[in-house]
């Protein structure tokens, strides 16, 4: 009871709707739309790309300014594509190196070998690795999200196992 009579008072101050009110909803109910369908392959872009917290942290960068700046973008091809691109020139290295946090974890469910040698890889052949054999997507949705050929994520893909399968066999390059 006191909640409705709170809400009701509250709609009476804040008075007729403003002009414009039925735009600023959609503009936010498109928005949220975006972000649940886009979200989740953006950010493991990212963390593959750049490791945990500065994946993360690009994340949130790209989507902040997908939101200032929605009106233009909502009218582009491929946005999650331009969104990549924003958050890796906002989440520049600040000459600290990549590491990827060990985990406190006894086992490790992966080949030991396996992170050391992923960050031996240039940022464009990890991504190409992860995001194609780690997550399971195609050449395409990398190239399109990356906004390079897929013949050029090939490449990457490609030279990037060599280099991977190299450092894990124990040789050196």
């Amino acid at each position: 009871m006191i909640r409705s009579s709170a809400s009701r008072r509250v709609s009476k101050v804040s008075g007729p709707p403003k002009p414009g009110a039925d735009a600023e909803d959609r503009r936010e109910e498109q928005f949220t739309a975006f972000v649940a369908e886009h979200e989740p392959r953006l950010r493991r872009a990212f963390v593959a790309t750049y490791g945990g917290y500065r994946g993360r942290e690009a994340t949130a960068e790209a989507l902040a300014y997908a939101w200032e700046h929605w009106t233009r973008l909502s009218g582009m091809e491929n946005i999650p594509g331009y969104l990549y691109r924003v958050g890796q020139s906002r989440t520049k290295d600040r000459r600290v190196a990549l590491a990827f946090a060990p985990e406190d974890s006894g086992d490790p469910v992966f080949e030991p070998g396996l992170e050391p040698a992923l960050k031996s890889l240039s940022d464009r052949q990890r991504t190409a690795v992860v995001l194609v054999h780690g997550f399971g997507w195609t050449l395409r949705e990398v190239a399109e999200l990356s906004g390079i050929k897929v013949t050029t994520v090939q490449n990457h893909l490609e030279r990037g196992l060599v280099k991977l399968r190299h450092a894990l066999e124990g040789g050196s390059r």
